[in-house]
């Protein structure tokens, strides 16, 4: 079972073992408006907490994406090249950015629970 966390940034994460899913939260992509495109970390591209992982470009501005924790992008969400889009659609889901493998599990105590997040946006 995973486990979800979210940055101040307005990142989220759901770990599942020692791989996380990133993404931007609803709030983040409601804020950005409609993307218009994702850059994305190639696969391999080992990433520090905090690091800009990916671009993401909307009708309004680009915004920088920021690793939420460390590790190595292991996989990227490809149908974000065609539909960007995706992440307005599901922003906490289908709308997913990358995938990293773990290299700290323990920069995971200083994220937000969802509650948490919730205080922190209100």
């Amino acid at each position: 079972m995973s486990t979800i966390y979210y940055t101040d940034e307005h990142e989220w994460l759901s770990v599942d073992g020692d791989v996380a899913t990133v993404g931007i939260t609803n709030y983040a992509q409601e804020q950005l408006g409609d993307l218009v495109f994702v850059d994305l970390p190639d696969v391999g591209t080992e990433l520090d907490q905090g690091d800009d992982g990916v671009v993401v470009e909307s009708v309004k501005a680009a915004s920088d994406v920021y690793a939420p924790v460390s590790g190595e992008v292991t996989e990227t969400n490809d149908d974000l090249g065609e539909n960007p889009a995706l992440v307005n659609s599901d922003a906490e889901g289908t709308g997913w950015l990358y995938k990293m493998k773990l290299t700290d599990k323990s920069q995971l105590e200083a994220l937000m629970d969802k509650a948490a997040y919730a205080d922190h946006i209100a």
